[in-house]
């Protein structure tokens, strides 16, 4: 099994890179965010490995960092998730974007990726709830740590109602809501959490 490659890039594509190591060639898919980050052409890169074996293919699937190759394990366990679908989530929801559409419940945030449609986008915010919370989640954006009491309270749910009625996205209403907690001198009172969380939202 390849645990990590490093090597220099030889080319790009648009959903995978050939990383030249030592002579060898190795095709490896990867989500957007890690075709972005991991450098140009010509220069030296290394990648977490996640390896596929079928009875056809060997396939590589590669990670600038620890915490996408995590979320890609975790997508990939949900039935009906594919690797393919799960750097297509990966792409639209970057590990720390991925964890407050998880506890936000957003399905509308999934189904922004290809082949995701409403009904695996609701199976995999099922599934993952739980599990997210077994693994560092650090919304580092929310400057708080998400735990299921705030997931499920009710000043939480009335704030981000009220947010949502605004026409704000649910994610952005729940991160919202969450930092404003953080800096609410009394997190039991809704019209403050609002008022901090609208600030944060035109911040």
């Amino acid at each position: 099994m390849i645990g990590k490659l490093s090597g220099i890039i030889d080319s790009f594509d648009t959903n995978h890179l050939i990383l030249d190591v030592a002579g060898v060639g190795y095709l490896v898919n990867a989500s957007a965010r890690t075709l972005s980050q991991i450098g140009s052409k010509g220069e030296a890169a290394s990648l977490l490995i996640e390896t596929a074996v079928r009875e056809d293919a060997i396939t590589l699937y590669g990670f600038a960092d620890a915490a996408e190759q995590e979320w890609f394990r975790l997508l990939t366990s949900v039935q009906g998730v594919g690797a393919k679908a799960g750097l297509s989530i990966l792409t639209v929801c970057p590990p720390d974007r991925l964890s407050i559409v998880i506890a936000a419940q957003d399905k509308a945030g999934l189904t922004q990726a290809d082949g995701v449609g409403p009904k695996l986008a609701t199976r995999i915010l099922t599934e993952l709830k739980d599990k997210a919370g077994k693994i560092d989640l650090s919304p580092a954006a929310a400057g708080v740590k998400i735990t299921e009491t705030e997931a499920g309270g009710s000043i939480d749910q009335d704030a981000v109602s009220a947010l949502l009625n605004l026409g704000y996205g649910r994610a952005d209403a729940y991160q919202a809501v969450m930092q404003a907690k953080s800096k609410a001198n009394d997190n039991e009172d809704l019209e403050e959490i609002l008022k901090l969380a609208l600030k944060e939202l035109s911040a």
